[in-house]
């Protein structure tokens, strides 16, 4: 029975991250992060980045440190490697029909005159 809790808990926290990854939003304010800590995303309205932020936070993806008035948030890289280890078990699946596709498409080049 704990290991079924564990389990489920181990499966919605890798559904949050799915879940926060799936925002493009999201996703752009990582990519701002991976240059470095961050205090203000200047694109956003406040309530909007506190809200993404948050979901951020919650699946585990950034971390925040306080400081003073300010709240630092920073990448937390260790859930983006478990993603790319889930991701890893389908990538044979992708390199076979990207390489099928490039023979398919230098056949087709050479039928053109």
């Amino acid at each position: 029975m704990v290991v079924n809790a564990v389990r489920r808990k181990s499966e919605a926290r890798g559904n949050a991250v799915f879940a926060a990854l799936s925002n493009p939003t999201r996703r752009r304010m990582l990519e701002l992060l991976k240059e470095g800590e961050r205090q203000a995303f200047p694109a956003l309205p406040q309530p909007a980045v506190s809200r993404h932020l948050r979901i951020l936070r919650e699946a585990g993806l950034v971390v925040v440190s306080p400081q003073a008035q300010r709240r630092i948030y920073a990448l937390q890289p260790g859930r983006l490697r478990e993603v790319d280890t889930w991701v890893s078990a389908y990538r044979e699946f992708w390199s076979g029909r990207l390489e099928s596709l490039k023979t398919h498409l230098d056949e087709r080049k050479g039928m053109v005159p």
